[in-house]
């Protein structure tokens, strides 16, 4: 992939913008004419990009329907896991637990540059990587989703999961499965997502937004939408995968249901994979198998299925987070921070890191930076599903004190054990377990 390199075009906007500024203290009283002008020409040059030709020939590839994703997946025998009730209920709360610990871990320090991360940690005297949540964060009066001051996301004043978009979907996913039942459809989770999400980030902004514009659900993702193969669908599979323990194919088709609102191609096959394999964490118990299985459910040759690939084949070399972001910054150069492929990686390398010790796993996936409350997010979720509640330490979940603070627009908190219970219902009435 070369991706376009726009510094000089950013250097001459700055230049342009500094220019105006000085004409205006100067007096000039034209500048707003030629802001127009230059105005209306990035217009016309943006029209002009979009109509610029794909290469049909790996769009046969990387289809986004699921019965053209189906034909094109690897041709192996699937199969249909039913779990014991008692280990799924504890693999289940692992699960769920993980992906709250990792996003919540990840959450102050979203985006942020590594060496920025290992400073933070020096002046707060933590270890590093984290084997805690971070016991101060800068500009702790900020709010994040409506709802949570920054300074919540900390060991000593969490009192609740507080609230992110990582885990808000998990409960929109349950809504949609709940309402509308296992034969839910796209347009069921543009519904929804009316009804409870009052924001939406990147291409959920754009789907939501068309929705409400009148767009259909089917057509929502594709109407002014350059965030389409960006992390956003897979953040919002594991769901799909709790109602759905060790059937990893219907994981990925409800994952496709749901991503099909905002996302085309990787963005899709993102959250099919992660789907099936956290579908396939709560039958086995290695995480680095369930990757593996994972990649039945997306089509073989598609660019993410590669990079799996390459992530998987890497993962023996890659020692520590500094490593995995160095091997992933120069694989996939100008790749936007929040991609999906690249934070796939990631997620990857941080699961081989940690060899199924939960705190190492979310501590170093977080230092690798990225989008990395959704990579520890995940990659907690996986490891743990595979490990159990049991495997994971009681500070990382104590202070939730069984309750989800919700940016919802109709619900203000949720009980922890409630969902967990809602969760086993679906599972039940999906067939899935043995009593």
């Amino acid at each position: 992939m070369a991706y376009a390199k726009l510094e000089k075009t950013r250097d001459i906007l700055s230049q342009i913008k500094l220019h105006l500024d000085l004409k205006s203290e100067y007096g000039a009283i034209e500048t707003h004419k030629k802001i127009e002008s230059l105005e209306v020409y990035l217009e016309k040059c943006l029209d002009e990009i979009k109509t610029i030709p794909i290469d049909e020939d790996l769009a046969k590839k990387e289809p986004s329907t699921l019965d053209e994703i189906k034909a094109l997946r690897p041709d192996i025998p699937r199969v249909i896991q039913k779990v014991d009730e008692q280990k799924y209920e504890e693999k289940l709360e692992g699960a769920l637990i993980g992906r709250m610990a990792g996003c919540i871990l990840g959450a102050p320090v979203e985006g942020s540059p590594l060496e920025h991360m290992e400073h933070l940690a020096a002046e707060f005297g933590m270890p590093y990587p984290a084997k805690d949540y971070w016991s101060n964060v800068q500009n702790p009066w900020n709010i994040r989703y409506l709802k949570g001051k920054k300074d919540s996301y900390t060991r000593d004043k969490m009192n609740g999961v507080p609230p992110d978009d990582d885990i808000e979907y998990v409960l929109v996913g349950l809504t949609v499965a709940e309402r509308h039942g296992f034969e839910f459809s796209t347009a069921d989770v543009g519904s929804i997502w009316q009804e409870l999400l009052p924001l939406a980030y990147t291409a959920e902004e754009v789907a939501l937004n068309n929705l409400n514009n009148g767009i259909n659900a089917l057509e929502a993702a594709d109407i002014d939408n350059p965030f389409c193969e960006l992390i956003g669908a897979d953040i919002r599979c594991d769901p799909w995968a709790y109602m759905c323990p060790g059937h990893p194919e219907q994981a990925a088709e409800f994952a496709h249901r749901d991503a099909y609102l905002s996302h085309r191609r990787q963005g899709i096959y993102g959250a099919m994979y992660f789907a099936a394999v956290i579908s396939s964490a709560l039958i086995i118990d290695d995480p680095m198998q369930a990757l593996e299985n994972g990649l039945s459910e997306i089509p073989k040759d598609c660019t993410l299925a590669k990079e799996i690939r390459w992530a998987l084949d890497t993962a023996p070399t890659i020692n520590n987070y500094k490593e995995a972001r160095k091997a992933v910054d120069n694989r996939f150069e100008g790749m936007h921070y929040v991609h999906t492929i690249n934070n796939a990686c990631l997620t990857v390398f941080g699961i081989s890191i940690g060899k199924g010790d939960f705190t190492k796993t979310i501590g170093e996936t977080v230092a690798m930076g990225l989008d990395n409350d959704c990579t520890a997010a995940t990659a907690g979720s996986i490891v743990g599903a595979t490990i159990g509640i049991k495997n994971i330490p009681q500070h990382w979940y104590k202070p939730f004190n069984d309750t989800i603070i919700s940016y919802s627009k109709t619900v203000d908190t949720f009980s922890i054990k409630d969902v967990l219970k809602r969760f086993k219902t679906l599972a039940k009435n999906n067939e899935c377990l043995i009593s």
